[in-house]
């Protein structure tokens, strides 16, 4: 499997390389984009293939193709998760962004509080917002080794009687953390002991690194089934996130039913090429090249570790899932602007700015090494040289 070919993306309206000028200033013509969570690899064969045979057809009409579909999402979660789904338990939404705003208008109410660990996936925030809901940010807080941990004791403080829902993303998103049992237990018996709806998000869920282990939210707990809404997607995995496929899976009849009726108020479906994708990569053969892709991340992640290392002030969250890695800047004692300077300006290196995260993430940025490993060893070579004083 080919992960190396340089693909040249620029002008085909990718956000990632065609809007890092106006975000950051980083012209495409000699930049690296290491922000927009896509990667720059094509997906497996399997899934070209069948887009391939779509196209050739040459027909986009109504589609229904529910059997294929839920059969392939039941056979991914069983052999890579061990997780048993059932075909009334699966819905389809544009994408796992539209799904958290669908989960608030379905379960919450204006000015319902919404809690999130932070600093998390900033889209999160922005759907909270937009929806008249109140985000709480109850700041994740670094152990010894310097991974986040939830400080629940510290969380019981914070709690006002307004919030109604928790969104949990699993794995972290920027941190990179595989959540152990233990961790997920206690988000568990935090959502019970309040009485908190769970929207977990998991669509990096197959994204880990050998020494870790995704555990599903509803194999920690089977006892929060009724407060629980899984969400999960192949966007990230495979690098189809422009299809807006996703999924939400809820076992409990009641919140099932109130899910789906507010699916049918706006009659919400997916769309033909990004089931049939979905369908194609949820395969033993979009296994294998999963497997595949996690070993060439996982030199990428060492690549870009051993470089922040070696940079005074620097330093990395050590990644266990995910190809978003976390990188600390404040022991350079540099302001926000001035490293993010260095990194946009000299480096010319797109990241994203850690702030856009929540509290705690002010004085970092996040590294999308989801790209060929020849642009990690380029963009580690001008990180080098923009903080060759350090050194």
């Amino acid at each position: 499997m080919d992960f190396d070919t340089l693909i040249d993306r620029v002008g085909t309206g990718s956000s990632k390389w065609d809007k890092m000028e106006e975000v950051y200033g980083v012209s495409p013509k000699d930049g690296i984009p290491m922000w927009v969570a896509d990667t720059d690899f094509r997906p497996p064969q399997v899934v070209l293939d069948r887009v391939k045979q779509a196209a050739e057809h040459g027909i986009f009409g109504y589609f229904t193709n529910a059997d294929e579909f839920n059969a392939s999402i039941k056979w991914w979660m069983q052999n890579r998760h061990g997780w048993t789904v059932e075909n009334d338990w699966i819905f389809t939404t544009t994408g796992i962004v539209n799904a958290v705003g669908m989960c608030l208008n379905a379960f919450t109410r204006k000015g319902d509080g919404i809690i999130v660990f932070a600093p998390v996936y900033h889209a999160f925030g922005k759907v909270v917002r937009n929806a008249g809901r109140e985000l709480v940010e109850m700041p994740l807080v670094k152990d010894a080794g310097g991974l986040y941990r939830m400080d629940f004791d510290a969380y019981e403080g914070m709690l006002t009687g307004k919030e109604k829902m928790i969104i949990l993303c699993s794995p972290h998103n920027p941190g990179g953390r595989v959540w152990s049992r233990e961790e997920l237990q206690a988000v568990a018996d935090f959502a019970k002991k309040h009485d908190l709806l769970l929207v977990s998000d998991e669509i990096h869920h197959d994204l880990v690194y050998p020494g870790h282990k995704h555990i599903p939210m509803p194999l920690v707990d089977p006892s929060i089934h009724d407060r629980l809404i899984m969400l999960t997607a192949p966007s990230k995995t495979f690098n189809v996130a422009g299809l807006h496929t996703g999924n939400v899976i809820i076992s409990d009849p009641k919140l099932n039913e109130t899910f789906r009726a507010a699916m049918l108020a706006i009659n919400l479906a997916g769309n033909s090429v990004g089931d049939m994708v979905l369908a194609a990569a949820y395969s033993p053969e979009g296994a294998a090249w999963v497997d595949a892709l996690m070993v060439y991340l996982d030199e990428n992640r060492k690549i870009l570790d051993a470089t922040i290392a070696d940079i005074p002030g620097l330093s990395s969250m050590r990644l266990e899932g995910t190809y978003l890695s976390w990188v600390d800047f404040e022991g350079t004692g540099m302001s926000p602007e001035e490293f993010y300077r260095r990194v946009n300006e000299e480096a010319k290196i797109a990241v994203n700015h850690g702030a856009t995260f929540g509290v705690g993430g002010e004085y970092c940025a996040r590294f999308n090494i989801g790209t060929q490993r020849a642009r990690v060893e380029e963009a580690c070579r001008r990180l080098r040289d923009a903080f060759a004083d350090l050194q």
